[in-house]
């Protein structure tokens, strides 16, 4: 493919066939990212010149951990090996070109501007350093929430290894600094999905009337609770479901981790399956009446569980910081 619109043209062909799938799904977006990267390294190779020095591209968020849906909006970074201004400029260009190329691919522009083209997420590997600690060291909110961010990074283009050793030095300052407890703090709030009466709470109004926001309801407490082990365990996989692999019986029994797991791949199959999105926002709802009684009962049962892994951790790193 030579073009976006030829990319974007692939991406419509091909989705109808994965949809239901989770695991084709993933590995398309992959493709067709990484495709929309191979054809801006070459735009910028024939208009600016070489690439200057090896370089990694990375996704965040939902395709940093594997987990889109059929719509996504774009979450990336760049990090270059060598310092100077005109090899920031090269790569901030290039991040520039690639987030133009993805949104034209079908991928919408991330609202907080967590992209390659914003000078925050596309630096060199020196400035990145200095940056993850700077955001380790304040360990504010919204520092600590940029962490999380780009500890849920994998790199889909270029030297992998960039973004290894970055992620290496993060988790070393979490541990030193004890950064547990901010980390919790920072992901503390869940949104309620079940009310006092045991009913599904939907959206009473707007144009998802009638669905329950499954991103915030029943993602959020699966990934923030076990991306916060994988960070306390050492473990590096960026998916939800490889964390849970990867844990040990101390952070978290087996029993438990393979009901997480069976409850989390349930998640994924009724995102695919009764969600109808038409657009990237309304992807995260999903519409109740649709449900039959017997799938309604696993829908709580996913909330539920969610809601108690999140105060198992919660316990656990309360309990270590006291």
């Amino acid at each position: 493919m030579t073009s976006y619109l030829e990319i974007r043209r692939f991406r419509d062909d091909q989705l109808i066939w994965v949809s239901r799938n989770h695991l084709q799904l993933n590995l398309l977006h992959d493709e067709i990212i990484n495709s929309v990267v191979t054809v801006s390294v070459k735009q910028m190779e024939e208009n600016h010149g070489p690439i200057p020095c090896s370089f990694s591209f990375f996704m965040m968020g939902s395709a940093g951990r594997f987990e889109q849906s059929v719509w996504s909006d774009q979450d990336h970074g760049i990090i270059y090996q060598e310092q100077g201004t005109e090899i920031h400029a090269y790569f901030l260009t290039l991040g520039k070109e690639i987030s133009k190329g993805l949104h034209l691919a079908g991928y919408e522009y991330c609202d907080g501007g967590v992209m390659a083209s914003n000078p925050l997420w596309c630096k060199s590997q020196n400035e990145w350093k200095q940056q993850v600690i700077k955001w380790a060291t304040d360990s504010t909110w919204e520092s600590i929430r940029q962490l999380l961010i780009f500890i849920d990074g994998r790199s889909l283009y270029g030297e992998t290894s960039l973004i290894e050793v970055l992620k290496i030095e993060v988790y070393k300052i979490i541990h030193k600094e004890n950064l547990f407890k901010k980390i919790l703090n920072n992901t503390l709030y869940l949104k309620k999905g079940i009310g006092v009466l045991g009913q599904l709470l939907v959206e009473t109004h707007g144009p998802n009337t009638g669905s329950i926001n499954i991103k915030e309801k029943a993602f959020f407490p699966y990934v923030n609770a076990i991306r916060l082990l994988a960070i306390k365990g050492n473990i590096f996989e960026t998916s939800t479901l490889s964390r849970l692999e990867k844990l040990n019986e101390f952070e978290l029994p087996y029993s438990k981790r393979e009901l997480y797991k069976q409850q989390f791949l349930k998640l994924l199959s009724f995102r695919l399956s009764h969600s109808k999105p038409s657009n990237y926002e309304n992807s995260h709802y999903l519409p109740i009446k649709d449900l039959s009684n017997t799938q309604k009962e696993e829908v709580k049962e996913i909330l539920k569980n969610g809601v108690t892994l999140h105060r198992y951790v919660k316990k656990l790193i309360e309990k270590e910081d006291n």
